[in-house]
């Protein structure tokens, strides 16, 4: 994984830098260096996001399992957060190996209602997994005292959105938030972006208007 996480920002990033290092405004090309930034960050998370690549699981999902496994084992239940369904996808099939139980609600969900009901059940599945924009609003999910965070956005209030289904009236316990990240990644670079951007508050990756507020400094300290 460390391998092909350095093969793809090497392919991306003296191309990239030589842009965006540009001092005319035509070498500033934020889409590319977004698309770029897309690849590195689905490497950091499963080499099965990339393109043309394949894997059974990732040294993230591996811990992921881990911690899940240990938290319905102590009677907790989970919600798993992802900005990529492509992402759940790949994380379901590691559950249903481990005999971990789960439900699943994301932007094709048609019952939201029915799915939420059976995961507040106290017998129902210990682990929820959620699309980050489709479970970032409008849930209940008090049944969770967890909440794993698989990759970093840029926008932190939207992942604050995120982690307060489970802070909701009606929660009689602490609750433990843990984000994911790869070390030695761009997801690193992406916290220390988020503590810059964190007043700001409207920076949010796939939505169009947002890429204007990264800067080509911003860029250019992500891709370095």
């Amino acid at each position: 994984e460390r391998a092909l996480y350095d093969a793809v920002r090497a392919a991306t990033q003296a191309e990239l830098v030589a842009s965006l290092s540009g001092t005319d405004e035509k070498g500033f090309n934020v889409m590319k260096a977004l698309e770029a930034l897309l690849r590195l960050r689905q490497a950091a998370c499963h080499p099965g996001l990339l393109p043309g690549q394949e894997a059974d699981t990732s040294g993230k999902v591996e811990a992921l399992l881990e911690s899940l496994e240990t938290a319905a084992a102590d009677g907790h239940k989970a919600l798993v957060f992802s900005q990529w369904t492509s992402l759940l996808d790949l994380i379901e099939p590691a559950l249903t190996n481990a005999g971990i139980p789960y439900t699943r609600l994301d932007g094709s969900t048609r019952d939201r209602g029915e799915v939420v009901q059976r995961f507040q059940a106290e017998d129902g599945p210990p682990v929820m997994l959620i699309s980050l924009k489709a479970g970032g609003a409008g849930l209940n999910l008090t049944a969770a005292d967890h909440v794993f965070l698989c990759d970093p956005w840029w926008n932190p209030a939207v992942e604050d959105q995120a982690a307060d289904r489970a802070h909701r009236i009606g929660q009689d316990r602490p609750v433990t938030i843990y984000r994911l990240i790869a070390a030695d990644t761009v997801e690193e670079r992406i916290l220390d972006l988020q503590e810059k951007k964190r007043a700001q508050g409207e920076a949010a990756l796939g939505d169009g208007g947002a890429a204007a507020s990264l800067t080509r400094e911003d860029l250019l300290a992500l891709l370095a």
